[in-house]
């Protein structure tokens, strides 16, 4: 029989409708009945797309045994964590303090009063390798719940209290010079020269590592910077992390070659890696990263976009019961769909063997090849081909977060490859938004599925949804966009913004109160959401002149200033941010009356090569057509074409 979760949206809750366990989704109704009962509560946060969720559950979840301990010695939660990432941010911040580390699925003990004295992430149902297993811990937690509670209550109380000592004070202080050279020196001592990327497996694509690289090599001239992301973009291409037959990238590589990834694939991943391949093209015009982008885009177009304009949120790591099942082959396959010669070359260009690379079977990749062409007919059949399989499971659920950061995404590429259906894809998902999250009272919310918007939408959402709507502004001049920018910068304020020690919450105050209201500037798989509010604050600031935004901006810089010169290199995104600083935005002022094409013109060209920031204003006067250009405090004359103009912006 189906539990409580049946009744829910969230695809990762229905995944665990028919479990025995009798789930609960978070609400008072369990937390009165853990009181009524007195019992402890047993939490389990995960995702739709997790690997290791998907192990615990069959294990654990769907076991009888575990089952009839967990209904009988505990009221049992399940979230979904990217429907409650405020849930999932207090509670995994109890999981690193107490364990050292963190990841999903997450494991909570706690009391009825949400006070937590047990942590840890994924547990087999039986102890094994030194790992202890799910039913011994279940049965040591209920006797000492009965014996030995003050124990666990004070345990409780602890964690809770070294948590909210944690948090910052209202001390401020400036961002030192060195805390820049403090982060590059980390990354250059953690790079992988012979694959990218940096640290030991796992490795992540983190984005935001990379786009400061770029930057410092932009503005400190360390060539060392740019050749560190070159490597890292090209080998995770190559690799097996990312999809060569249908495109776009796994959530992270197992490896040290980018080689076998846990297959999921995260809508926000391939956001950020947009973003960061179309950077990486302004700064080298590698035609190859040009491929890549087009390609993510592709997948993301044909597999990820709801018919109305919205993005969803991911792909799942397995099918059939079989992690990775859908994406590998055997040669005998491809040589069947392809034909004797072309299939055998395909298999040699993309590592496809008899003895395999992933437990037997193939994951195509270019590892040993290095870059190839003349392939497109062949992937595009075998992707075919490939569609007649059981596809893994799609969380078609849309995100306001991460669908911001996918218009920022789209509404960039556009501007970089003057490419209009990317540019009216970012402008559909942006009307999708404003048609179906927003309450009726307009408080923007975080999550649309099947008709139904819930959750107060949270810091990263309104961050990345007006980096979107900038981005969207940029690229058309429409100054729509910018208005809907402004109006949810200042709900963000109203909402979130600490009267006291400056920065944004992660929830707002209207939104249901947690035992800790975080304020985060770290980033993690994704920016900080303070870390591009501030971003935005500068570039509200750059293009209407306003100076409240800029108030904002150097409150929020200060503010969190002695955390990011603590540990910068948690903080790239952060310091991408404080470099503007330093900038003065290149102003274009478009004086007269252009016509449409050659502002499109103008902005393409401009957007060709990496600048730190670019702002473009028009001043419809009725006079002669001339170009006005502002960069670091400087001012050239007026020129009357635009081939002038951009030869001496070239110079």
């Amino acid at each position: 029989m189906a539990n409580r979760l049946a009744t829910e949206k969230s695809p990762y809750l229905l995944q665990h409708a028919q479990n025995p366990v009798d789930w609960y989704p978070w609400g008072e109704e369990a937390f009165q009945r853990a009181q009524k009962e007195d019992k402890p509560i047993f939490l389990s946060i995960g995702y739709s797309t997790c690997h290791w969720c998907h192990v615990m559950e069959r294990e654990s979840f769907e076991d009888e045994e575990v089952a009839e301990i967990l209904n009988r010695y505990f009221v049992s939660i399940k979230v979904d964590r990217e429907e409650r990432p405020d849930v999932d941010q207090v509670y995994m911040t109890v999981c690193q303090v107490m364990t050292g580390q963190g990841g999903w699925p997450l494991t909570i003990i706690m009391t009825p009063e949400k006070k937590p004295f047990f942590a840890g992430t994924y547990f087999p149902k039986q102890s094994r390798h030194g790992m202890p297993g799910l039913v011994d811990i279940l049965q040591r937690v209920a006797q000492l719940w009965q014996e030995e509670r003050e124990q666990l209550l004070e345990t409780g109380d602890r964690i809770v209290e070294a948590i909210r000592q944690e948090q910052p004070e209202g001390e401020t202080e400036e961002l030192k010079t060195a805390t820049f050279e403090k982060a590059f020196q980390h990354f250059s001592r953690s790079f992988d020269p012979d694959y990218g990327g940096f640290g030991p497996p796992p490795k992540f694509p983190t984005p935001h590592i990379a786009g400061f690289l770029l930057r410092y090599w932009r503005l400190m001239g360390e060539e060392k910077a740019l050749a560190m992301v070159e490597k890292t973009l090209e080998a995770m291409y190559l690799g097996g992390i990312y999809d060569h037959i249908g495109y776009g990238f796994s959530r992270y590589s197992t490896d040290r070659y980018w080689l076998v990834p846990h297959f999921e694939k995260m809508l926000y991943d391939n956001a950020l890696l947009i973003y960061l391949y179309s950077e990486a093209y302004q700064c080298t015009s590698n035609p190859r990263y040009a491929r890549i982008v087009t390609e993510i885009i592709t997948y993301i177009l044909r597999e990820m976009t709801h018919p109305e304009g919205g993005f969803y949120s991911a792909q799942d790591a397995d099918s059939e019961g079989e992690e990775g099942k859908y994406y590998v082959w055997q040669p005998g396959e491809v040589i069947k769909i392809l034909g004797e010669g072309r299939g055998q070359a395909f298999c040699q260009a993309y590592d496809i063997t008899v003895k395999g690379n992933f437990e037997g079977k193939n994951i195509p990749n270019l590892i040993k090849s290095g870059w190839v062409d003349g392939f497109e007919q062949e992937k595009e059949r075998l992707y075919r081909h490939r569609l007649q399989r059981i596809p893994p499971y799609k969380d078609d659920k849309i995100l306001t977060a991460w669908n911001g950061l996918m218009i920022a995404a789209l509404a960039f590429a556009g501007r970089v490859w003057q490419k209009e259906e990317w540019t009216g894809a970012a402008a559909k998902a942006v009307q999708f938004i404003y048609c179906h999250l927003f309450r009726e009272d307009g408080r923007l919310l975080a999550r649309y599925r099947e008709g139904e918007a819930q959750y107060p939408a949270y810091l990263d959402d309104y961050a990345f949804l007006t980096w979107g709507l900038l981005e969207l502004y940029l690229t058309t001049l429409k100054s729509e966009y910018l208005q809907k920018a402004e109006k949810l910068a200042e709900e963000t304020v109203d909402l979130f913004w600490d009267n006291t020690s400056g920065g944004c919450f992660f929830y707002g105050h209207d939104s249901e109160e947690l035992f800790l209201r975080p304020k985060e500037v770290y980033d993690h798989a994704l920016p900080a959401g303070n870390s591009v509010m501030a971003y935005n604050f500068w570039r509200l600031w750059a293009i209407t002149g306003q100076e409240r935004w800029r108030d904002l901006l150097d409150k929020q810089l200060k503010d969190f200033a002695p955390a990011v010169n603590r540990v910068p290199m948690a903080a790239t995104f952060f310091l991408q941010v404080c470099w503007l600083e330093e900038q003065t935005p290149l102003e274009v002022t478009i004086s007269g009356r252009p016509e449409e094409a050659e502002i499109k013109t103008l902005i393409y060209q401009l957007s060709r090569r990496f600048r730190p920031e670019l702002v473009i204003t028009i001043k419809p006067e009725d006079k002669p057509l001339t170009y006005m250009v502002c960069h670091k405090q400087a001012c050239w004359p007026p020129v009357n074409n635009l081939e002038e103009l951009l030869k001496m912006l070239a110079e």
